[in-house]
C-alpha cells in the first residue's frame, strides 16, 4: 500500500513563494509515502519563464530536495530548465524520499491548441519515463502528454503500475470536462492507479492555468478522491491488490493484438 499526497497548490510567478508554499503541503502531507504536486511548480507558465528557469541542482529543486528528505516523502513535481536556445525544458522532477534524484522527464507533447502556443517558450523532450519511487513504478506525464493515449501505454509496457499527471491545466469552454474524461481514460484503458495533480487557481493571476481538480483514480476508473477547485491536500492510498483484481476480471491488456495493422 503506498499513502499518496495530492498536493493541490495554486502557483505563483516567484519560485521562493512556491518553494514555500510546497514545503508547507509536505508538512501537511507528513506520513505520505508519496507527494505529488503540479505542472509547473517552479513558477507559473508566461514570458518570464526562461528568466526564472533553474538547472535540476539550482534552488528550487535543491530546497524541495531538502524537503522531501526532512518529512520522509518521496515527491514529484513540474519545473522548468534552461534548454539553451532561449527556451526552457517543462521537466517532471522525481525525488526519493533522501533527497537524491530518482528522474527526470522532459514533456514531449507542447501545448499549441486552443490559441496557446508553449512550443514558442519551451523545447520538446522525447523519452518517456517510468522510475521506481515510493514501492510504485511510476509512469510519468504532463498536462497535454494526457491527450495521447500511446504515451500511458508506453509507459505501461516499460512496467508502469502507476500514473503520475501533473498539470496547469487551462480554463475554458468544455476544458475541465476533457481533464477529468482523460484522466479517468488512461485509468481505464491501462487498468491503472493514476494520481492527477493540477494547479489551484491563483486569484492574483488573470492567465486562466489552473483548474484544481485533482484526483485519484482506480484501474477500473473509480474516481477515490476529486480535490475540487480550491487548494487543497489530500492523501489516499494505492493498493496494489486492487490493480491485480481488476485485471483478473478485465484482462484487456492481455488481449491486445499488437500484430494487426491496417492495410
Amino acid at each position: 500500500m503506498t499513502r499518496v499526497a495530492l498536493c493541490q497548490i495554486p502557483v505563483a510567478h516567484d519560485p521562493k513563494a512556491n518553494l514555500e508554499a510546497a514545503r508547507e503541503a509536505l508538512a501537511r502531507a507528513r506520513g505520505a509515502d508519496l507527494a505529488v504536486f503540479p505542472e509547473a511548480t517552479l513558477t507559473r507558465f508566461g514570458r518570464a519563464v526562461a528568466e526564472v528557469a533553474e538547472p535540476l541542482d539550482g534552488p528550487f529543486v535543491t530546497g524541495l530536495a531538502e524537503a522531501a528528505r526532512e518529512n520522509r516523502i518521496a515527491v514529484v513535481a513540474g519545473v522548468f530548465e534552461p534548454a539553451g536556445d532561449g527556451r526552457v525544458v517543462n521537466t517532471a522532477v522525481a525525488l526519493d524520499a533522501d533527497g537524491s534524484l530518482a528522474a527526470a522527464y522532459r514533456k514531449i507533447h507542447l501545448f499549441d491548441s486552443f490559441g496557446a502556443a508553449e512550443s514558442a517558450l519551451v523545447t520538446a523532450g522525447d523519452t518517456p519515463v517510468v522510475v521506481a519511487l515510493a514501492g510504485l513504478r511510476l509512469g510519468l506525464i504532463t498536462c497535454y502528454d494526457v491527450r495521447f493515449p500511446e504515451l500511458a501505454r508506453a509507459l505501461v509496457d516499460q512496467g508502469a503500475d502507476a500514473f503520475a499527471v501533473i498539470a496547469a491545466w487551462g480554463s475554458g469552454p468544455m476544458k475541465e470536462e476533457h481533464w477529468t474524461t482523460l484522466v479517468r481514460a488512461r485509468a481505464i484503458e491501462n487498468t491503472t492507479w493514476t494520481v492527477a495533480v493540477g494547479q489551484a487557481p491563483n486569484p492574483e493571476a488573470p492567465d486562466g492555468f489552473g483548474i484544481g481538480r485533482s484526483m485519484l483514480v482506480d484501474p477500473m476508473g473509480v474516481v477515490r478522491h476529486d480535490l475540487g477547485p480550491g487548494p487543497a491536500v489530500h492523501v489516499g492510498e494505492i493498493d496494489p491488490a486492487v490493480t491485480e483484481s481488476v485485471r483478473r476480471t478485465l484482462p484487456s491488456l492481455e488481449h491486445r493484438r499488437l500484430g494487426v495493422r491496417r492495410s
